[in-house]
């Protein structure tokens, strides 16, 4: 029986399935009730859990098992298939899990389980040793290591610092739904005030780390104040680049990078009717598609010939330019901002653009002042090994700033991507309570332009060929960046299955599997 609620599909799993439907080493899509569940077996044990990832709703049903866990087709947050855990981010909630009832060779899903909470202690700790673990940094990195260590059983004291005056946030939203106005202010807050006072965290607000006393395990605060660490864990995040022109200090000039940031741009939206992007970065062409969808004319200032270029190359990123245009986004590429006056941004080339608003995004600079000034190692970041240790003992980096060996490319790499942020926060919070756990998570990151949502898996910083399966042009397409007969990285528009499919095999370092992803479809260019 198929489910009538337009959320779920396939059978009512509360009646009763035979045994062999559900597939060994994948899952059966079902539901009871109105909620999508997911059945999976391994050997004669058969798992129930629930089929709506906890991040932003995602259908795990057209997601891809891998071993033991599902992972969702829209951000690729992980789910353990038995226990409903989210093991790794962009989800922090697990999904609920069900009995199981057996009558004979029918499987029949019963009651549902106390879920297997995310934030409490799902493992026995008591290290003695370390007492006390001090997260300077309040973003994706820092929340995510706070939240670990407590699941991880972790039962000393956490104390994490946050520049800003709220609680961690969903940093990416701020220039997607929540400043196009599609997404109430309610649903930016990761957690409430009172998460972290239930999980003993202490979470300190709107406070600056002035000082790290290496010797005596201490950071100093602005204010004076100051925490004793047994570990500590550098989050610090990255900062906008300013731009350096006159009058980039006006009123109606912002950066974005916080909620107040945010919030900001979107009083200023509610008044203007022009604005100005400068940066066609993927933040600057986020916001120009959230202030369209707010109604204001958008013109696009930035230096490049091809938006997004360097990230994406001359095909894709042609296709965002277009994807704008037909929004009614006007590009001025080639070109640089001279000056902004109240009403308009001057051009290098002597033109000038009305702008009630003007948004600058030319990038960010890691925050890494504190780490030199304590004496850690810092190239272009601060320098972490494998286990995301700095080159002090006791002392680890996540996130914007820092710069780790990636086993795939065998170079240094600092990546600026908010799952990364949160898996590495994840990874740096075992390794601060005695595992050994290598960071070698594939990176990923999402990009939305409208109703065009771009996927993007591995880092490719160069490449020597590109390869295409499908249709750019149609919106549903596989992007291949190879270097050395190697695809290093994959992006994707309308593949959902597909992206999932190239990270999986580089995890495994199967090249020829990412490779095979575009066998008898691609077009060398």
């Amino acid at each position: 029986m198929s489910a009538h609620d337009g959320d779920v599909s396939g059978p009512d799993l509360s009646e009763g399935v035979p045994l062999e439907s559900i597939p060994e080493d994948g899952m059966l899509v079902g539901h009871v009730g109105s909620e999508p569940v997911l059945l999976s077996r391994s050997g004669s044990q058969v798992f129930a859990i629930g089929g709506k990832c906890t991040h932003y709703g995602g259908p795990l049903g057209e997601g891809l098992v891998v071993g033991n866990s599902v992972r969702c087709p829209w951000h690729h947050a992980c789910f353990d298939l038995h226990t409903g855990e989210a093991t790794c981010a962009p989800a922090l909630n697990p999904v609920p899990r069900w009995e199981i009832v057996r009558e004979g060779a029918l499987v029949k899903v019963g009651d549902q389980m106390s879920p297997a909470d995310g934030a409490t202690p799902v493992r026995d700790r008591n290290d003695r040793e370390i007492q006390s673990i001090v997260i300077v940094g309040a973003g994706a990195a820092g929340n995510a290591a706070a939240e670990m260590l407590r699941r991880e059983g972790y039962r000393g004291k956490i104390t994490m610092i946050g520049r800003d005056d709220s609680v961690p946030y969903d940093r990416p939203n701020l220039s997607k739904d929540y400043l196009a106005g599609d997404a109430p202010e309610e649903w930016i807050p990761l957690r409430p005030p009172e998460f972290y006072e239930e999980h003993a965290i202490e979470l300190i607000r709107a406070t600056t780390v002035s000082q790290i006393d290496v010797a005596p395990r201490t950071v100093r605060f602005g204010n004076g104040d100051s925490r004793k660490f047994d570990r500590l864990l550098l989050a610090t995040g990255a900062d906008p680049v300013q731009l350096p022109i006159p009058g980039a200090d006006l009123e109606h000039v912002h950066y974005l990078r916080t909620l107040a940031d945010s919030r900001a741009i979107i009083a200023r939206a509610e008044h203007a009717k022009k604005a100005v992007v400068i940066g066609g970065s993927f933040i600057g062409l986020e916001v120009a598609a959230s202030l369209r969808n707010r109604g204001l004319t958008v013109d696009v200032v930035a230096p490049e010939k091809v938006p997004l270029e360097r990230v994406l190359g001359t095909e894709l990123g042609s296709f965002v330019q277009k994807r704008h245009e037909k929004e009614g986004v006007t590009f001025h590429l080639g070109r640089t901002s001279k000056a902004i006056e109240k009403t308009q941004v001057l051009l290098d080339d002597g033109s000038s653009l009305p702008a009630d608003i003007v948004v600058i995004g030319v990038g960010v600079r890691p925050q890494i002042s504190l780490a030199e000034n304590a004496g850690l190692a810092i190239d272009k970041g601060v320098v972490v090994n494998e286990f995301l240790e700095t080159s002090i003992s006791g002392i680890f980096a996540a996130g914007d700033i820092a710069r780790y060996p990636d086993p795939r490319s065998g170079e240094s790499v600092r990546i600026e991507h908010w799952v990364v942020a949160q898996r590495q926060g994840q990874t740096a919070a075992r390794n601060m309570i005695g595992a050994r756990e290598k960071f070698t998570t594939v990176p990923f990151f999402w990009s939305n332009h409208y109703s065009t949502s771009i996927r993007y898996v591995g880092h490719a910083e160069k490449w020597d060929d590109v390869l295409i399966s499908g249709n750019i042009e149609d919106g549903d397409s596989m992007v291949g960046y190879r270097l050395g007969g190697k695809i290093l990285a994959v992006a994707s528009m309308g593949r959902e299955k597909g992206s999932l499919k190239a990270e999986a095999a580089m995890e495994r370092f199967d090249w020829s599997g990412v490779e095979k992803l575009f066998a008898g479809e691609e077009t060398a260019s």
